[in-house]
């Protein structure tokens, strides 16, 4: 059993479609065009996984920030209306410039829904649960850099720096290529094994605690065996702005998670490199499904019953246990 090759399968399955991918980034290209030419308009800003190239099949959704100039708009940033408002008026900007009756540049988003922080733009039917979307998000530059953008449930308007994000895959993407292809693996992990954890959740572990190693096994391992730790603490925005990214997270679901995936990629390990590769896909198999390639001989449906794995220590054997992963300092 090739292991590379095997993860070379998984790693197809879990990257977006190229096509799904040129499509997203025509629609989102299209959308910024439009509103770049808007008098008011400073800059729009890619954000969310496409533009840090995090994204996991399928796509269905992507987002952009629309930075306003604040001289334009001396009403907005304020408490009270003023976030309600802001949201409703790019709403109506998208209807003009877009919307599938008759905008003004194309006529492609059939229904601009006003949320809490961002206008929902419909290119499909709105009630397909898998039609595509584009989260428009209104801002106002600040002098810092960041931004601040509105909250309309609390009616006022909050700081945050999604930029930063970006910047953080960028740089681990720069020393590493296999860093931003495994939060895809580890995106598509999280669903498999229903974990409760949100996509961004995983991607800013992964910031901290998917280290650059010699193969993709053997970073997959220490990322399981640190997160198990890292779970236990505040998730939070890396930025320093937003808090808690996921605070409704169910720590105990995840942490079971975790705790299986550590164990089972653990053995993984230890097996291949004791030579024992197709054990070591029957281990990979109980972290990532059906996804990863199954070996000639199958796997059994219990992969308890391979047994221990023993290893040869002097004379006799013993099975030795995970161990907690060091601190690994900057990659």
């Amino acid at each position: 059993m090739d292991i590379n090759a095997a993860f070379d399968e998984l790693q197809r399955t879990a990257n977006a479609d190229p096509e799904q991918v040129r499509e997203a980034r025509t629609r989102r290209d299209l959308f910024e065009s439009a509103f770049d030419a808007e008098d008011d308009v400073v800059q729009v800003v890619a954000s969310g996984s496409l533009a840090r190239s995090t994204q996991r099949a399928p796509i269905n959704d992507v987002d952009v920030i629309v930075v306003y100039d604040a001289s334009e708009h001396p009403e907005w940033g304020r408490e009270g209306d003023s976030a309600d408002e802001a949201l409703r008026y790019a709403g109506e900007r998208v209807n003009h410039l877009l919307g599938a009756t008759n905008g003004a540049v194309a006529q492609v988003v059939r229904l601009a829904r006003p949320g809490n922080h961002a206008v929902k733009c419909f290119f499909d039917d709105p009630n397909d649960p898998d039609g595509f979307t584009l989260d428009a998000m209104p801002a106002l530059r600040q002098a810092d850099g960041t931004l601040l953008v509105p909250e309309k449930s609390s009616n006022r308007w909050i700081s945050t720096d999604p930029e930063h994000l970006i910047r953080l895959v960028a740089d681990r993407q720069s020393a590493w290529d296999d860093f931003r292809p495994l939060v895809r693996v580890l995106k598509f992990w999280k669903d498999e094994q229903d974990t409760g954890l949100k996509s961004l959740t995983v991607e800013v572990l992964a910031i901290d605690h998917l280290p650059q190693e010699t193969s993709r096994a053997k970073a997959l391992q220490r990322f399981f065996t640190a997160a198990q730790h890292a779970i236990e603490l505040p998730i939070e925005d890396p930025a320093g702005l937003c808090g808690l990214i996921q605070s409704d997270l169910d720590v105990d679901k995840a942490r079971a998670a975790i705790k299986a995936a550590a164990s089972a990629s653990w053995e993984a390990v230890i097996a291949q490199e004791h030579g024992d590769t197709n054990r070591a896909a029957c281990r990979w198999r109980s972290v990532f499904g059906d996804a990863f390639p199954e070996p000639e001989d199958g796997c059994p449906a219990d992969t308890n019953a391979l047994g221990p794995i023993s290893v040869g220590v002097g004379i006799g054997t013993t099975t030795p246990r995970p161990v907690t992963d060091a601190p690994q300092g900057e990659v």
